[in-house]
């Protein structure tokens, strides 16, 4: 194969630097409809089923929220209360991911050329952020009850959390089943609220359990701010997996070093750079990059070449590829420190 002059390696070079990864260029019309196709069935896809999910997950969790607040206050139980609270938040959740599910149902316009996928990850960073909202709430009311205890009801709390750890789970279950949670981070931001609440049921159980065979009451907001703890973790990674969407990185799965070697090793690319690679949700990567071609006439046949391959082994059907010949290609060779060359 042929090197572009002053090639290493695989032979192609990316600059990371430039900022224009919406370009479009004239050479690629007709790869533009087809790859827009893709990536629209790609991201719509499993969107009613991710509705019917989160109408099922609201449901219970709304139904059991009443119940246990109710149970709480009467028992004098923060863990309860706590977890009732936390289900409520659940519902405001689940309510805005059904919301962003319904919103990102919609087609591309003239003035959303992309449509509207993207409100999900929105969605999903609102979550993270009420989550804060809550754990901050639960653990300013616990450190109240530590310095001042209350008098638990013990076996209401035992037998009302047994129950809602029961409704959790099978929330839990419904979303992980249906939801795409693996590839949706709407939808992963609902079962990580309510993975929160089966958390909180199990504290309130032990907590019930403690109380009443022992009497020791502080079992309760410790026990509250321990789950506060564990859900902070879950939250943060999914705020940053959003943030990380929103600012238009590379996917966690994909190396871009990687799809830059394979891309130039197609027959007779010299050269591929400004290679750019990004999500417009936590589904459907897109691509664009400049391709230098030792003859403009192979361009076709590498065209659809280069498609396949990335449709295949990367799952892009989304990709915006400008031809260069190899006379017109400047070649710019920076160090991998300086966001230059790929190895």
């Amino acid at each position: 194969m042929n090197r572009a002059p002053g090639a290493r390696g695989n032979g192609y070079h990316c600059l990371m630097g430039h900022s224009h990864p919406h370009r479009r260029a004239s050479h690629h019309a007709h790869h533009e409809h087809h790859a827009h196709d893709a990536a629209d069935r790609h991201s719509h896809g499993s969107a009613p089923s991710s509705q019917r999910t989160l109408i099922a997950a609201l449901a219970l969790t709304l139904a059991f929220a009443a119940v246990e607040a109710v149970a709480g206050w009467l028992a004098g139980s923060l863990a309860l209360m706590s977890d009732a609270g936390h289900m409520v938040t659940d519902s405001l959740s689940l309510g805005v991911a059904l919301i962003a599910a319904t919103i990102a149902l919609r087609p591309p316009s003239a003035r959303m050329s992309y449509g509207y996928s993207r409100v999900e990850v929105l969605a999903a960073l609102f979550n993270a952020g009420f989550m804060v909202a809550v754990i901050l709430l639960i653990g300013w009311n616990a450190a109240l009850r530590l310095r001042a205890p209350q008098p638990v009801d013990g076996q209401t709390v035992l037998w009302v959390a047994a129950l809602g750890l029961g409704v959790n789970l099978l929330v839990a279950w419904v979303l992980s089943r249906g939801g795409d949670h693996k590839h949706n981070l709407n939808t992963r931001g609902a079962l990580i609220h309510v993975l929160g609440d089966a958390l909180g049921s199990v504290a309130a159980l032990i907590a019930g359990a403690v109380i009443h065979f022992t009497g020791w009451t502080p079992i309760d907001p410790l026990l509250s701010i321990g789950i506060c703890v564990l859900i902070a973790g879950s939250t943060w990674r999914l705020a940053r997996e959003a943030i990380h969407t929103l600012m238009e990185g590379v996917p966690g799965s994909m190396s871009i070093a990687d799809v830059g070697r394979r891309m130039a090793g197609v027959d007779g690319v010299i050269e591929v750079h400004d290679l750019h690679i990004w999500s417009m949700d936590s589904r459907s990567p897109a691509l664009s990059a400049h391709v230098t071609v030792a003859d403009l006439a192979d361009w076709p046949r590498q065209l659809v070449e280069l498609r396949a391959l990335l449709e295949r082994d990367f799952a892009i059907g989304h990709a915006t590829l400008q031809v260069e010949t190899a006379r017109h290609a400047t070649v710019l060779v920076r160090d991998i420190a300086g966001r230059g060359r790929l190895h």
